[in-house]
């Protein structure tokens, strides 16, 4: 199979993403927006995955790649692609599919539960994930549910965390492919965001026995992608 993902900001790759991929044989290609590179055409690949980043949606003023990106993502779910999106990748798909992102009242960073949904449970995706687990958070923005997309999962500071669109699009607000060292460098280049809040850890939190929680979220991450991709 041929992936090809979109990455917003050299410190967000695939991260436990791309040993899976390489491991089932996947060619893996890249369009790294920070280097206002092009998009492939869409016939060049079968999986789209859109990583996170710091900025928002509603930032094309700043980031004028985000409207080619709109357009790309638009283009390759019209013609029927699968597509992966995660944080701001999860909210670029919702964007596309008409549903509103803004703002949270909560920002949420660090290790915090998800909880699924009854849908969820239906889900061909999720139906073997745990009812509550508990993914790696960055993020301030959050997403509506899309018109005639199912709603997979909540959190106590928010309350869109995952969706569904039919079998082949997939939007996460919540990180099951982090790992030790994307966290580093998260912590490490977005540091000003770990101020005083109820959903915000320390460094140091995030980072205390990261390595079983990583292990968790791995073999989640390992379940999703195989259903996904079945």
């Amino acid at each position: 199979m041929k992936t090809h993902y979109i990455q917003h900001v050299p410190f967000e790759d695939l991260a436990g993403i791309e040993p899976w991929l390489i491991e089932k044989d996947h060619s893996v290609s890249c369009t790294k927006t920070f280097n206002n590179e092009p998009f492939p055409e869409i016939d060049q690949f079968d999986l789209l995955i859109i990583m996170g980043g710091p900025m928002s949606v509603n930032d094309e003023k700043k980031f004028p790649w985000l409207y080619d990106e709109k357009i790309f993502i638009e283009n390759a779910i019209k013609k029927g692609k699968l597509v992966l999106g995660i944080c701001l990748g999860a909210q670029l798909i919702a964007d596309v599919l008409g549903a509103k992102i803004y703002k949270n009242k909560h920002k949420e960073i660090g290790w915090f539960p998800v909880t699924l949904t009854e849908e969820a449970e239906k889900s061909k995706i999720f139906n073997k994930f745990p009812h509550t687990f508990t993914p790696f958070h960055w993020h301030g923005d959050m997403f509506e549910i899309p018109s005639g997309a199912v709603k997979i999962a909540r959190s106590e500071a928010c309350r869109s965390q995952a969706f569904t669109m039919g079998d082949n699009i997939t939007g996460l607000q919540f990180h099951i492919e982090s790992t030790e060292e994307s966290i580093k460098k998260l912590i490490r280049h977005a540091s000003h965001e770990i101020v005083a809040g109820d959903y915000i850890q320390n460094s140091e939190e995030m980072l205390s026995g990261s390595k079983p929680k990583i292990e968790k979220i791995h073999s989640l991450l390992d379940t999703m992608l195989k259903n996904f991709l079945i």
